[in-house]
């Protein structure tokens, strides 16, 4: 999934203390659960993996990497970081400047103009928090005992954080979880501000009127866990133990969805929400949304899960595997321990280039071709050189160096893998025997020209469910846009989204077989703790 960011680097300034015990204010948390008095540290609601007994994976060093002692590679020309960001063309004139002899000034633009300097890339995107919170609203659990993760790792004291729209009924009825994708956020709508480098990432769809009416329903988005927006990652400090280096880094362990998920739910118990109306995402956030309802199948009343998969496909893992060899064959990377090194030191090269052939698999071949066609930044005229490059280049390189200013290498290696690691039939009989727990009615969505999460892994998950027992729709977005369709054909996908709510049994404004509109429940504002 793409996402926009801004074009400078530079962080806002720290307005606020760094988290403490967390409420579900502006403010920075505390111990106090979100909306009312935090519940106990009671088990998951899905019993916790035990424990096996060889150490659990952890980021780094990636085997054979060696980032170190890899020898120097050309590296091509950068370019300016004003490239239109939807991949428009540029009609400013360029003047050749490269020499297929002598490298380039690695500054220097092509048409005389100057991008950003690598000083300019800070060794990790990630929130922290002496950031401004923005919307974020923070929530804490395990604090007093272990989070076991499913392949093994422990992980104590973990923060969330997550923004919220609308309000709460008073039984709780009208709540909606929003799952983000991989280089998402819980900023699923809103504007760009202090503490938010982007835009919501579905404002179109979220707000008042919208296909998730918020005058009607409660939406919750929040960070995942591993993410680098607020909720516990590599990037965060580590809980205090003696001799730990300041941040987790390489010793982070290895996430699934299923903890994502987890953790998602412990954020719902502090909201008081038992039963979500609905939850809904798209890419790895429809893996998440799958993930509930067979986690949870009592906890969702229907699901939403968009041009995602039952499981990971062997050329999807190919695709997310070469993204991470990138960012470990980064010397920057520094074996995941990199938070310290100074501006310009850290992987922000290595995770460029594994955004630009994601970027690629996001798009399709048409859209390339509409925009691109064979068109040139550097006139391509004898003498030939090595570094002459093609507009579609450009718009790649671009999209690269954004998201290295914005997100955090050692996230996008962990949510990646938690992505390919992604099987609802791993230890539960198959993909079939999964699903056949789900209760809840689903609308599964795919894209005609999905070159990542094809349509037809769409059709195959509504063929499963209806053979399991489940009421399943599929609705196709038709749009040359590929995998980001669920992104950009905000018409289709909030017609479709908002078709599936309006016929939830008691949803606010459901109208009833006599024709009469079911009134909104009561609401109430979230008391702060």
């Amino acid at each position: 999934m793409s996402g926009s960011g801004p074009a400078e680097a530079g962080r806002p300034a720290p307005t606020q203390p760094a988290p403490t015990q967390a409420a579900p204010t502006q403010a920075a948390p505390t111990q106090a659960a979100p909306t009312q008095p935090a519940p106990t540290q009671a088990a998951p609601t899905q019993a916790a993996p035990a424990q096996p007994a060889p150490a659990p994976a952890r980021l780094g060093p990636a085997p054979s990497a060696q980032p170190a002692s890899a020898p120097a590679q050309p590296q091509p020309a950068p370019v300016r970081s004003v490239a239109p960001v939807d991949g428009g063309r540029d009609p400013s004139p360029v003047r050749p400047v490269l020499s297929a002899v002598a490298p380039p000034d690695p500054t220097l633009t092509p048409d005389g103009s100057r991008r950003p300097s690598p000083e300019r890339f800070p060794p990790s995107g990630a929130w922290t928090p002496s950031d401004p919170a923005g919307e974020r609203q923070f929530m804490r659990t395990a604090v007093d005992r272990p989070f076991v993760l499913e392949g093994g790792g422990v992980l104590h004291d973990i923060t969330v954080a997550f923004e919220s729209w609308g309000r709460l009924a008073a039984d709780a009825s009208n709540a909606v979880l929003v799952c983000h994708a991989l280089t998402g956020d819980a900023h699923a709508a809103g504007r760009i501000g202090p503490g938010q480098s982007t835009a919501g990432w579905w404002d179109g769809v979220i707000g008042p009127g919208r296909a998730i009416d918020t005058d009607r329903w409660f939406v919750v988005c929040s960070n995942v866990l591993g993410g680098c927006q607020g909720t516990t990652g590599p990037a965060s400090k580590r809980p205090d133990r003696t001799g730990a280096p300041v941040r987790y880094g390489s010793a982070f362990p290895v996430v699934t969805v299923r903890d994502m998920v987890r953790v998602q739910a412990k954020l719902a118990d502090a909201l008081g929400i038992r039963r979500w109306a609905a939850v809904v995402g798209g890419s790895m956030g429809g893996m998440q949304a799958l993930e509930w309802a067979v986690m949870f199948p009592d906890r969702v009343g229907a699901l939403a899960p968009i041009a995602t998969c039952p499981s990971a496909t062997a050329q999807q893992i190919a695709y997310w595997s070469t993204g991470r060899r990138a960012i470990a064959l980064d010397p920057g990377w520094q074996g995941g321990d990199y938070y310290d090194a100074p501006a310009g030191t850290g992987p922000h090269a290595g995770l460029a280039v594994a955004r630009m052939v994601s970027q690629i698999t996001f798009r399709s071949d048409r859209v390339f071709t509409d925009r691109f066609g064979r068109d040139v930044v550097e006139p391509l005229q004898p003498p030939f050189e090595l570094w002459q490059r093609f507009q579609v280049e450009r718009y790649l390189e671009y999209h690269g160096d954004k998201l290295a200013r914005r997100f955090d290498a050692n996230s996008y290696l962990l949510l990646t893998k938690a992505m390919d690691l992604h099987d609802l039939g791993r230890g539960r009989g198959g993909a079939g025997a999964a699903l056949r727990r789900v209760r809840a009615p689903a609308l599964v969505m795919g894209v005609t020209s999905d070159v990542l999460y094809p349509a037809y892994q769409s059709r195959e998950l509504v063929d499963l469910l209806s053979r399991a027992g489940s009421p399943a729709r599929y609705v196709e977005i038709d749009s040359p846009h590929g995998h980001d369709a669920f992104l950009i054909e905000l018409d289709q996908v909030g017609a479709a989204l908002a078709e599936l709510l309006d016929s939830l049994d008691g949803a606010p404004g459901h109208r009833a077989p006599d024709g009469r509109p079911t009134p909104p429940p009561p609401a109430r504002r979230i008391p702060d703790a």
